[in-house]
């Protein structure tokens, strides 16, 4: 680990609670090495204020390795921070210089409400999870591995969508709150495998009528959400899943009912 510090001033937004007014603070943060991650150099902000006896700065964080997806900060405007295809977590303090300014803030949107400082309640995209994403399997003992081919373009690509970690920097990065990314991300997961097809029509209906009740915005198709993800999903897959959402509309409307359905 490199020996040279340096200090920068971090200008974190701060917010008592859900609903509650707040404000921009600015703490100056000194020892600051280049091989931290910038998660770490909010745990040295934070070692000070509670040696000075304030209130740490309240901030999400669970694995540290890029996989979770809960440390989500917008750094400095963007989602992440300022690099491509990395999370909060793997941001390094090496990006930045002496004297730097740094602005941390939460991700805004009307879904995922601030519950203190910088973390937020994503819960909308449980409930959007619950809603559709699925499949049937029959209980006993496990099929024959090879007894249902998959081409390995299709494995590609359901495995591409579900490296979605769910955290939302999509939605923070669309200027309308759209969280077309993730849904499309989970929906074209199963969609693509075998194993997803008996829910398809049900799982695309209702995930995408979950996103819309729970006051996420649309999609306009200028792939900020794509340009904001840490593992680079595609835009491509918001066609995808319009394209399957417009067949289940279609075969709903002129799906027979079931003898006695409604009686």
């Amino acid at each position: 680990m490199s020996t040279t510090t340096f200090s920068v001033t971090v200008r974190v937004w701060r917010q008592p609670g859900p609903g509650q007014p707040g404000r921009f603070v600015e703490y100056p943060v000194g020892g600051v090495n280049p091989d931290m991650s910038f998660l770490e150099m909010l745990d040295v902000l934070n070692d000070g204020l509670t040696r000075s006896g304030d209130e740490p700065v309240a901030f999400a964080h669970d694995c540290r390795e890029g996989i979770c997806g809960t440390c989500s900060l917008v750094i400095d405007g963007k989602p992440h921070g300022p690099h491509h295809g990395v999370a909060s977590c793997q941001t390094y303090m090496r990006s930045y210089k002496e004297g730097d300014v740094i602005v941390v803030e939460p991700f805004r949107a009307r879904p995922f409400p601030v519950i203190k400082d910088l973390v937020t309640d994503r819960s909308a995209f449980d409930r959007i999870q619950q809603a559709g994403g699925f499949i049937s399997a029959r209980t006993g003992s496990a099929p024959e591995a090879n007894s249902v081919p998959v081409p390995k373009e299709v494995a590609d690509l359901a495995m591409d969508a579900a490296q979605c970690i769910g955290c939302g920097a999509c939605v923070a990065a669309c200027k309308n709150s759209s969280a077309m990314l993730f849904v499309a991300a989970k929906v074209s997961h199963l969609g693509l495998l075998p194993q997803g097809q008996p829910e398809r029509d049900k799982r695309v209906l209702a995930m995408v009528s979950t996103m819309d009740g729970l006051g996420f915005g649309s999609c306009t198709n200028q792939y900020e959400c794509s340009a904001a993800c840490p593992k680079l999903i595609s835009h491509d897959f918001i066609a995808r899943m319009n394209r399957d959402y417009a067949k289940a509309v279609f075969r709903s409307a002129f799906r027979p009912v079931a003898a006695g359905a409604g009686d």
